[in-house]
């Protein structure tokens, strides 16, 4: 089946890699797991042998086709549900309570994926995604010899770890996939997904209101920011920026306890 540039599309060639992503899902016997973008049906088997069930949401149609029949019995046994439809537009309230994440996402969809999911009314209990390797070292970069962190921080990795424990697990080169993409990529999983940093909705609405002020012109310092968004900077340091401040700093900020 030929990739289609326009759906993102690079399929995962190697059944070990697969296999790799499956398990670093932890999913229990009984769990659901949700796949977008099942392809080939490559991580799809893996899957199947460790989760209850699988939810697979395909855009292409023509894959649509191909994977019902390669995984007929599967579907009449009840244990694989394929879906024709665009992540997009999917109504992710219609999936059951507590199902796991787990997929190789198109790369131009992954900062929408993790705003869908992590802001949706029905969180997953856990997050296993393919992503380019730059984007999960953005959100869980590796520690320094002294334990220290690697890199700032971001909107994008503040905004993850407002909402589960985020952590790169392991990095998959670029001649993994078919076609090859012009980066490697790597797994990223998040865990303890809650909304247990956020007392009402209005605190969290707040809080990403403060942290899209505050990264809003990287060369300023973040009290500047804040300042000309008309919000309260608190004990921020006089000359920090955004991308020093740890997420303890801005929940502190949105609740007006700094």
């Amino acid at each position: 089946m030929q990739a289609k540039k326009s759906l993102g599309q690079n399929f995962l060639m190697h059944a070990r890699i697969a296999e790799r992503i499956a398990l670093a899902a932890q999913l229990a016997p009984d769990a659901v797991a949700f796949e977008i973008g099942p392809g080939t049906g490559m991580l799809t088997r893996e899957l199947l042998k460790l989760a209850g069930k699988v939810l697979a949401l395909e855009a292409d149609g023509e894959l649509c086709e191909k994977l019902r029949a390669d995984f007929a019995p599967e579907i009449a046994e009840g244990r694989l549900e394929l879906i024709h439809g665009d992540i997009r537009t999917f109504a992710i309230s219609a999936l059951p309570k507590g199902y796991a994440l787990v997929a190789n996402i198109p790369y131009y969809l992954t900062g929408e994926i993790f705003r869908m999911f992590l802001a949706s009314g029905n969180q997953p209990s856990s997050m296993t995604l393919l992503v380019q390797k730059e984007v999960a070292e953005r959100i869980a970069p590796r520690r320094g010899p002294s334990g220290a962190r690697a890199e700032k921080e971001s909107i994008l990795s503040l905004s993850v770890k407002a909402y589960g424990v985020p952590k790169l697990e392991f990095t998959v080169p670029r001649g993994a996939f078919s076609p090859a993409p012009k980066v490697d990529s790597a797994v990223l999983t998040i865990r303890g997904i809650s909304r247990k940093n956020f007392a009402s909705r209005a605190d969290e609405e707040r809080f990403f209101a403060f942290l899209h002020a505050g990264f809003a012109h990287k060369r300023k310092f973040v009290r500047k920011n804040l300042a000309d968004a008309g919000l309260s900077a608190g004990a921020i340091p006089e000359k920090a920026r955004a991308e020093d401040l740890p997420l303890s700093a801005w929940l502190a900020l949105a609740n007006d306890t700094l």
